[in-house]
């Protein structure tokens, strides 16, 4: 598991899914790093290697002793829907993800709730973290909010880029505020009806 090293933007035809399974994902933003169970992507983060190799552990002892991670494992078809999403989603071609996701292994309840409403917000758009916080019945709550974005393990395809400050500003994001930037403009620039500014 110290080693990642798989560095990949092609699937491969195998049916292996047994472990964990990770590569390497180039992008125009940077390499990723993905991780997948038999159930959905654990992981997809733009991350320090230290970072992801600590949530790499801690979805290993999750899974459990009889799942340790595999390296070089673009094989598996998860890996392989998330490479072919993610192509046609840096694209222009995709607006919504279909790859299944397994929350199961990082952040406590709270913060998986908080992760599957980001995934309410639409392609193009974007919500300040109080709209989040009304969205969730919870107006008290916008800094744990915040907090559990920050921590959100699955970058892009669960969008905590589209949330912004009350004031239009890009506030802090995991891969970096210029990552966020770009990801905003290109959604609205490949938006149907594009709105005014977002920020």
């Amino acid at each position: 598991m110290e080693n990642i090293n798989t560095n990949t933007t092609t699937a491969v035809n195998n049916t292996t899914t047994s472990g964990i399974c990770v590569c390497r994902i180039e992008t125009p933003l940077g390499t990723m790093v993905a991780a997948a169970t038999e159930k959905g992507l654990a992981l997809l983060e733009f991350g320090s290697l230290e970072q992801i190799k600590k949530d790499l552990r801690v979805i290993e002892k999750s899974v459990g002793q009889d799942h340790k991670v595999q390296q070089h494992s673009i094989h598996h078809p998860i890996l392989q829907q998330t490479i072919r999403e993610l192509d046609a989603y840096f694209t222009g071609q995709l607006k919504i993800f279909t790859v299944p996701l397994d929350f199961d292994h990082l952040g406590n309840e709270f913060a998986r709730s908080v992760w599957q409403t980001l995934l309410k917000i639409p392609y193009g758009s974007t919500w300040t973290y109080k709209q989040q916080a009304d969205i969730m019945n919870n107006p008290l709550a916008i800094r744990a909010i915040a907090s559990a974005n920050g921590r959100n393990p699955i970058a892009v395809i669960v969008p905590c880029h589209r949330v912004i400050g009350s004031n239009g500003s890009l506030t802090g994001y995991a891969g970096g505020v210029e990552k966020k930037r770009w990801l905003l403009i290109m959604e609205k620039n490949n938006s149907p009806v594009q709105a005014g500014r977002l920020f």
